[in-house]
C-alpha cells in the first residue's frame, strides 16, 4: 500500500487528477510530516501500553489493518473533477488518515522486531526475511498495475483512473489479510515474553510527551543513533527521486507503455530480492557498515548505467532500449536490497546497545523517532520534487513533453538519487558498532541473569 502511493500518487495526483506540480509536492509533503510526528507518540504508547491479550504493540496494529483498508480505497476514488479544489481536500484528507493508520501499524510492528530478536546474527537474518515479504509489497503494485493497466495500441492506460482503485481494492484485502498474519502469528510468541508485556496501561509515567520531544534531541545527541537514522533518511533521498518521477521518466521521456513500466518496477524489486541472501552473508563476513557501503556503491554503478541509457533513448525505439533499461534497473535493485534491511539491523543494535545500558524497553520510542526523521527529510524532498516539476514546466496535460522538460527528468531522478546516496555512503561511514560489541552486551547480559 505504501509503495503504491509512494509510486503512484504524484504522477496520479499531476496527470491524472490535473494538480500543479508545487501543489501536489507540497501536500504530499505535509501528510508525510504528519507522519513523521505521529511517530515517536505512537511508539511512547505503544512502549507504555500493557495488554493481557495483545500485549504491548499487537492491538495498535489491529486497528490500523482494517482503518487503513477503507482509507486506502477512499483515497484513489477520488470523486471530484480534474483540477478541482474538491480534489485537493480530498486528497488531502485520506493522505492524513492513510498515513495516521500506518504509523499504528508501522512503528509498533517495528518495535516488535527489535524486542522479539536482540542478537546480532538473528537481527540480520530476521530483517532480511521480512524485507523479502516488504519488497514483493513493493513489487505488487507494479504487478497490479500489468493485470489492471494493460497496454492497447498507442495508449497509456495509466491516465486511466479506475485502474487505480481496482489496485486499491486489492491493496487493501492484502493489508487486511497481511495484517491479521502478523498480529495472530506473533501473538503466541509475544505473551511468552517477560511479564512486562501483561497487565493493563502503564500510567506511572508523568509528562510523557515532553519527555518524548527532549529525548529526540537527546537522542541524535548520541553518535550511533545519530547516524543510522540520517544515513538512511539521506539514502531514502534517492529512493523518492526513483520512485516519484519514474513514472513521469519512463511514461514521457522513455515512451514506455503501462505493461513496460511494470516490468522495469518487477526487475527493480527482484533484484532487492534477490540480494537479501547475499547480505546476509556478507554480513557474517565484513559487518554491518563495511556491506552496505559496498551495496550502496554498487547502487552508483547502476545509477550511472541506467543514466547512459536515458542518453541514448532518442537513437531507438522504445522497444530496444527496454531491453538496455532492464539490466541497469536490476543492478540498482541488487544494490538497494540492503537498504530495505541492514539500516534496520544496525539502528535494532544501537537500541540494544542503549536498553542495556539504560535497563529500559524503549524500541517504539526509538523507532519511532527513526521513522520521524526520514519522513521529514521525505515532505521536504517530496516538496522540493514538486517545485522542481513545475520549474522545469512540467505540463500534464501535454502527452508528449519538449526535450528540455524531459532533460529536466532525466536530471531530476539521476543527479538527484546520486548526490543522496553519495552523503549517505559519507555518513554511514562513521558506524562505529561491529558484531564484538553485540556479543559483548550479550555476555554480560547472560552472566548478570545467572548471577541473579
Amino acid at each position: 500500500m505504501g509503495q503504491t502511493v509512494n509510486s503512484f500518487i504524484m504522477f496520479f495526483a499531476t496527470s491524472v487528477m490535473g494538480l500543479q506540480g508545487a501543489l501536489v509536492g507540497a501536500m504530499i509533503a505535509l501528510t508525510s510530516l504528519w507522519d513523521g510526528v505521529s511517530d515517536p507518540i505512537i511508539g511512547y504508547l505503544s512502549d507504555r501500553t500493557k495488554n493481557r491479550f495483545f500485549g504491548r504493540r499487537l492491538l495498535y496494529m489491529l486497528i490500523a489493518s482494517f482503518s487503513l483498508a477503507i482509507c486506502n480505497v477512499l483515497l484513489w476514488s477520488c470523486p471530484a473533477k480534474k483540477g478541482s479544489g474538491l480534489a485537493v481536500v480530498w486528497l488531502v484528507m485520506f493522505l492524513l488518515l492513510q498515513e495516521t493508520f500506518n504509523t499504528f501499524f508501522a512503528t509498533p510492528y517495528s518495535a516488535l522486531c527489535i524486542d522479539i530478536a536482540p542478537d546480532y546474527n538473528d537481527q540480520t537474518k530476521m530483517q532480511s526475511f521480512k524485507s523479502v515479504f516488504y519488497i514483493l509489497g513493493l513489487i505488487m503494485p507494479s504487478v497490479l498495475m500489468y493485470i489492471f493497466m494493460p497496454s492497447n495500441v498507442g495508449v497509456q492506460t495509466q491516465f486511466d483512473k479506475s485502474g487505480y482503485v481496482n489496485i486499491a481494492l486489492v491493496n487493501s484485502l492484502l493489508v487486511v489479510v497481511s495484517g491479521l498474519i502478523s498480529i495472530f502469528g506473533t501473538r503466541k510468541r509475544v505473551l511468552s515474553m517477560p511479564n512486562y508485556d501483561k497487565g493493563v496501561i502503564d500510567s506511572t509515567q508523568k509528562h510523557g510527551f515532553k519527555k518524548i520531544i527532549g529525548g529526540y534531541f537527546e537522542t541524535l545527541k548520541k553518535k550511533d543513533f545519530r547516524i543510522v537514522t540520517l544515513g538512511y533518511s539521506v539514502s531514502l533521498i534517492a529512493s523518492i527521486f526513483i520512485t516519484s518521477v519514474g513514472m513521469h521518466l519512463f511514461t514521457f521521456c522513455y515512451h514506455f507503455s503501462s505493461t513496460q513500466i511494470s516490468v522495469i518496477m518487477i526487475c527493480l524489486f527482484g533484484g532487492a530480492i534477490f540480494s537479501q541472501l547475499i547480505w546476509v552473508n556478507l554480513v557474517k563476513k565484513y559487518d554491518k557498515k563495511q556491506t552496505l557501503i559496498f551495496a550502496l556503491c554498487l547502487l552508483l554503478v547502476g545509477i550511472a548505467l541506467t543514466s547512459v541509457t536515458f542518453l541514448f533513448r532518442t537513437y531507438t525505439t522504445a522497444d530496444t532500449i527496454f531491453f538496455f533499461v532492464l539490466p541497469c534497473i536490476f543492478v540498482c535493485g541488487v544494490g538497494s536490497g540492503a537498504l530495505y534491511s541492514l539500516p534496520h539491523s544496525m539502528y535494532a543494535d544501537v537500541v540494544t546497545m542503549e536498553q542495556f545500558k539504560t535497563k529500559e524497553n524503549n524500541a517504539g520510542r526509538y523507532t519511532g523517532y527513526y521513522t520521524f526523521t526520514y519522513n521529514f527529510t521525505n515532505s521536504i524532498t517530496l516538496l522540493v520534487i514538486g517545485v522542481l516539476l513545475d520549474l522545469i514546466h512540467f505540463d500534464s496535460t501535454m502527452p508528449l513533453q519538449a526535450l528540455s522538460v524531459q532533460a529536466g527528468l532525466g536530471k531530476i531522478v539521476f543527479f538527484g538519487s546520486s548526490v543522496a546516496i553519495t552523503l549517505a555512503i559519507m555518513i554511514f561511514s562513521n558506524y562505529s558498532i561491529k558484531r564484538a560489541d553485540i556479543l559483548k552486551v550479550q555476555i554480560k547480559e547472560i552472566e548478570s541473569k545467572k548471577f541473579n
